[in-house]
């Protein structure tokens, strides 16, 4: 802690003499004229020159540093601004010192409005919808199976998948179908439940885990629409129930921007989650693996801590330290043919649920997050629920603002007729960026989150900032910064990898690694890419590409 602030500290006191130096009368008119003009622009090279020699410096030394110790288990950092890198032997004593990963590479966004842990009243939500394109690789246009003003209970089923018919999709909530609702070449978009103020569950045969074998299992699940809860990667796909992963991951806690505190939304649901568990030991001949959080802030859920039949790993670090793509990464990378599976922690109480209570329950506990809202708290509420009905009882601060299923660098808009996605558990509200900032490529005008030492916020580590949508900036051609390889805590080059995307290079994109990255992985890339590249959609062709 102490290196921490002496880092922050000994920049600000540098920054501030700087500053202190340079003339206040630099461009005021004075009797000695030209001679005030000349020293002023001695004095500002001679600071632009001293701060260059620091900056290279602390380059060369922190480059230098690397190599010597290159293949060494060193906790050394020869930086002139060292970086508080913690010891093994501080770790908490729960932390296994065998399984922890301190992570150096990332950048934390630290925004206003993070949920505050406690529940808030949930109001009536009349109106849900599965939305069909949360599930990529399937059909644009599903079977429906209910007709219009047909009554169904929790869990009955609403959808198939014309390539899986095998696998249903079901309704979250009971009450009557309302229908369909078709975008462009007549691709569904959302398929729509009116809901009863008091849900009513269909009951699922039982099914006993010690004795079933995988094949029941499997049959299970896609029956009763279990399996669309688990994703595989590679392409963030609904796996193939003839497919077997080499393992399966689960992170236990999130980095992402205003992300809710999984400690806190999971209480109370530990014989849920390790049914779900051991439902999953069934479908892999590997590990499941947990992703615990490493950081020290609060002692895990005993949820997480206790779960048993796991290989749990720790990880510290910046986001995107949360993500289950890092943490694969660390723990066993994904190479050509392998294949995996990864759950959300909600997705894993849903399939112990269906164990433990006989019934598809889907309610959890919701973020509702974002510097423009009075209350920030959690909901009691379902995937597919109606934003605008969700959000009915909150307090805006501005009218003017982006409603958004998920977080503000991966989540989707959202109008108040939209719907919360199928995967997400926040919904985030912040302030429309609308407007255009003269020179604001010249003239830092606000503090603002930034990876750049332009805006001096690195100065106060803690500080939270307002956000809105405002890129700051429009595309511009795609140089090479590093920028990318600062943030991203894979051994991957990202930036060459989109290069090889962009030029369709196959190959290329294989041996860079694209096989271990989704959109959420490279999002906090786009987040601080000088040339505003649209970094998510560009991997998301490429792997469409490679899994053509």
């Amino acid at each position: 802690m102490r290196d921490i602030l002496f880092r922050n500290w000994s920049k600000g006191v540098i920054l501030f003499f700087s500053l202190a130096m340079f003339p206040t009368n630099i461009f005021a008119q004075s009797s000695s004229g030209s001679l005030d003009l000349l020293s002023s622009i001695i004095i500002a090279t001679v600071i632009i020159v001293f701060g260059a020699i620091i900056f290279v410096t602390d380059s060369l030394l922190q480059m230098e540093g690397r190599r010597q110790l290159e293949g060494k288990d060193a906790k050394v950092d020869s930086s002139l601004f060292p970086k508080y890198i913690g010891d093994a032997s501080e770790l908490p004593s729960y932390i296994p010192k065998d399984r922890y990963f301190k992570l150096r590479r990332g950048f934390d966004i630290n925004l206003e409005g993070k949920p505050e842990n406690k529940i808030v009243e949930t109001p009536f939500v009349s109106k849900y919808s599965v939305l069909p394109t949360d599930f990529r690789g399937i059909a644009p246009i599903p079977k429906i199976t209910p007709e219009e003003g047909d009554g169904l209970l929790a869990g009955d089923e609403l959808f198939f998948d014309k390539r899986n018919p095998e696998i249903k999709f079901v309704s979250p909530v009971s009450g009557k179908f309302a229908g369909i609702v078709r975008g462009p070449k007549r691709a569904i978009h959302e398929v729509t439940v009116i809901a009863d103020e008091e849900i009513k569950y269909k009951e699922l045969p039982e099914l006993n885990l010690d004795s079933a074998e995988r094949s029941d299992i499997v049959n299970f699940l896609k029956k009763y629409g279990g399996w669309v809860h688990l994703r595989q990667r590679p392409f963030d796909i609904i796996p193939d129930p003839e497919d077997v992963p080499r393992d399966i991951f689960i992170s236990t806690f999130d980095t992402a921007p205003l992300a809710p505190d999984l400690n806190f939304a999971v209480q109370g649901e530990e014989a849920a989650f390790q049914t779900g568990i051991d439902l999953l030991n069934k479908l892999t001949d590997g590990r499941v693996h947990l992703g615990m959080d490493g950081r020290g802030k609060e002692i895990p859920s005993r949820v997480f801590l206790e779960a048993k039949n796991v290989e749990k790993y720790w990880f510290t670090g910046k986001h995107p330290a949360g993500n289950v793509g890092v943490q694969i990464h660390h723990i066993n990378p994904i190479k050509k043919g392998d294949m995996i599976w990864y759950l959300h922690p909600h997705d894993v109480i849903v399939l112990g649920k269906m164990i433990t209570e006989r019934r598809y329950n889907t309610e959890r506990l919701m973020a509702m997050c974002g510097a423009e809202i009075e209350t920030r708290a959690y909901m009691r509420s379902r995937p597919g629920a109606q934003v605008g009905e969700l959000l009915s009882n909150i307090t805006f601060k501005n009218e003017n603002v982006r409603l958004i299923s998920g977080d503000v660098l991966t989540g989707n808009k959202k109008e108040k007729e939209g719907f919360v996605g199928f995967f997400d558990d926040q919904v985030t509200v912040i302030l429309e960026g609308d407007y255009y900032e003269p020179f604001g490529w010249l003239l830092p005008q606000e503090v603002r989150p930034s990876l750049s030492p332009t805006f001096p916020g690195f100065i106060f580590p803690d500080m939270e900032y307002r956000a809105d949508t405002n890129s700051h900036g429009e595309r511009r051609a795609f140089v090479v910064t590093g920028q990318y390889e600062k943030v991203l805590p894979m051994d991957i080059y990202p930036q060459h990898l989109m290069k090889a995307i962009l030029t369709n290079d196959f190959e290329r994109m294989e041996g860079l690694g694209i096989y271990e990255l989704s959109e959420e992985d490279i999002a906090i890339c786009e987040f601080v890419c000088t040339s505003k590249m649209p970094l998510q959609q560009i991997l998301r062709e490429g792997l469409e590409i490679v899994n053509e």
